[in-house]
């Protein structure tokens, strides 16, 4: 049977070993859904793949094993999925319209987990609604807190969870707890200052371990959501390298506008020889430089007063 590969790709279905036989690929934005979705996922695989499935470092599924004649099928099944998972979608039933923005994964988040600052399912589906479909091939993840058990330095886009922590001194009773904590498990931004926890504001990473340690509650989370966001991380063969940071104490909004932002200027000077019509960002960036990026990224951008900036952003890692 002959096939188009660039459509198949784009279909989010692999080229897989095996003549004639594909493996589709199923998001699920922030790595979260409802169970009952599972068995549809089997039904598919049982139906028209082998019987197996992949869960993919990026929380999503890979169902192998399927006949290229059985594309149409699959794509009209997976439409329980796309409309339940709510992911944009140009033709009912017609499957997947993209796949070049990879799946957004997530921590689990502080529906969960004590120490995430914020909602980070709930953020990546608002963020897969702003980016997808699209072609271009971006890696965006989210982590709720400084831990990072998602790894977001690892991809074109790392968004952390920030907590700009308050104290109520009238609750404070001096213990040091807030203190301990921060020495011991994170950076060491509080001091003891006649007694009471003094902040420095310039170290602190926003972490929240002084609310956690809190006995008395007299540190609290800040009820605006704040972010680190760092920069084209990446893996692979050429140059792997670790994300640095872009900015920290960013808000949702400004992020979502820099990586669609992003989308215009990898559209203006992305490679057209680059392999399999992809490229990562950050061999853009190096070959255009960093001010011609920042031009692009900040268009039409207001940052809260409190956004930290750090420019221009300098990379390490492995050079071959």
């Amino acid at each position: 049977m002959d096939i188009n590969t660039k459509m198949l790709r784009k279909n989010a279905f692999r080229v897989t070993k095996t003549r004639g036989f594909t493996a589709s690929r199923v998001r699920v934005p922030g790595g979260h859904l409802k169970v009952e979705y599972l068995s549809k996922i089997q039904e598919i695989a049982q139906t028209y793949g082998n019987g197996t499935i992949h869960i993919t470092s990026r929380q999503g599924f890979e169902i192998p094993g399927i006949p290229f004649e059985k594309i149409p099928e699959v794509n009209a099944a997976l439409q329980e999925l796309i409309e339940g998972l709510k992911i944009n979608q140009e033709t009912v039933n017609g499957g997947y319209p993209a796949a070049g923005t990879r799946n957004i994964p997530a921590c689990v988040g502080n529906r969960v987990c004590p120490y995430a600052c914020y909602d980070t399912t709930a953020f990546a589906q608002r963020m897969e609604k702003s980016v997808f479909p699209h072609d271009l091939h971006f890696k965006i993840a989210l982590t709720g807190c400084p831990n990072d058990c998602i790894k977001v330095r690892m991809h074109d886009f790392g968004i952390m969870g920030m907590t700009l922590p308050h104290l109520d001194p009238s609750r404070c009773i001096s213990c040091g707890a807030c203190v301990k904590v921060c020495r011991k498990k994170s950076v060491e931004a509080l001091k003891t200052e006649n007694y009471r926890p003094l902040r420095n504001e310039e170290k602190c990473i926003g972490c929240g371990e002084c609310v956690l340690s809190c006995p008395n509650m007299a540190w609290s989370r800040s009820e605006e959501k704040y972010y680190r966001l760092t920069l084209f991380g990446r893996t692979g063969k050429k140059n792997p390298r670790l994300g640095e940071d872009f900015m920290k104490w960013v808000d949702e909004e400004s992020i979502t506008k820099i990586i669609l932002n992003t989308y215009d200027y990898v559209a203006k000077y992305i490679d057209s020889d680059a392999p399999g019509g992809k490229e990562h960002i950050g061999y853009i960036v190096d070959r255009t430089g960093f001010d011609e990026f920042m031009k692009w990224a900040l268009k039409d951008v207001t940052l809260p007063e409190i956004t930290v900036v750090y420019s221009p952003v300098y990379w390490n890692g492995i050079k071959y």
